[in-house]
């Protein structure tokens, strides 16, 4: 197994959280942003958007975050992270789908706008706008989390992997933001799993101020 993307990559980060829970061994090729090579062919024959992560299992290759969590639950998870009822999955699954449409759009905003712009190019006017979205994003979890110890339920399922890969960014990027009670009672359960310390509590100090690569 093999993956591509840069460690700095939010999006490769879910993948690498989610194959640490699994307990996979796997091979990673640093790429992207300061490491380059999206444009080579080689690359470009894996993924034709020249996107990370790519994951290649054997001879399957895919392509998209989500997409490789939900294969990775499939094929290796069992019941716990890939139940036998597809009303089950929906618990987790339905998240997946809000983080991509909704949270994402919000947090790479603020993450993009303050954290990766030098300070005297940002637009704190649409930072503002970022940060008011992440806080109706956050404070929706806080409803969804008052009556569950996380998002699916009573256990970790690929909504945690999905939306709690955003908070370490999110809390520590340096922009004010809210802190829902309930919220943070579930970042502090994430930050005791193993796999969560070692792919998403990561320094990502090399991106601060930098717009391009």
């Amino acid at each position: 197994m093999k993956l591509w993307g840069r460690q700095t990559s939010f999006n490769v980060q879910k993948v690498c959280w989610l194959l640490g829970e699994l307990h996979l061994e796997f091979e990673h090729e640093e790429l992207g942003g300061r490491f380059g090579g999206l444009d080579t062919k080689t690359f470009v024959d894996l993924n034709p958007h020249r996107k990370v992560p790519v994951l290649q299992d054997s001879d399957v290759t895919l392509w998209e975050s989500h997409t490789i969590l939900r294969y990775l639950a499939a094929t290796y998870g069992g019941e716990t992270w890939w139940p036998g009822s597809a009303a089950a999955r929906s618990q987790a699954d339905r998240w997946l789908d809000w983080q991509a449409t909704r949270l994402q759009p919000s947090f790479m905003a603020l993450f993009w706008g303050f954290y990766r712009q030098p300070r005297a190019t940002r637009n704190w006017q649409a930072i503002g706008a970022a940060r008011r979205a992440c806080r109706e994003s956050y404070l929706l979890l806080d409803i969804q989390l008052e009556s569950s110890t996380y998002l699916g339920g009573d256990t970790p399922t690929l909504a945690d992997i999905a939306v709690g890969a955003t908070l370490f960014r999110y809390v520590g990027m340096g922009v004010r933001v809210p802190h829902p009670p309930n919220v943070e009672a579930w970042y502090q359960r994430l930050q005791t799993r193993q796999a969560f310390q070692q792919h998403i509590m990561t320094s990502f100090a090399e991106l601060h101020g930098r717009a391009t690569f």
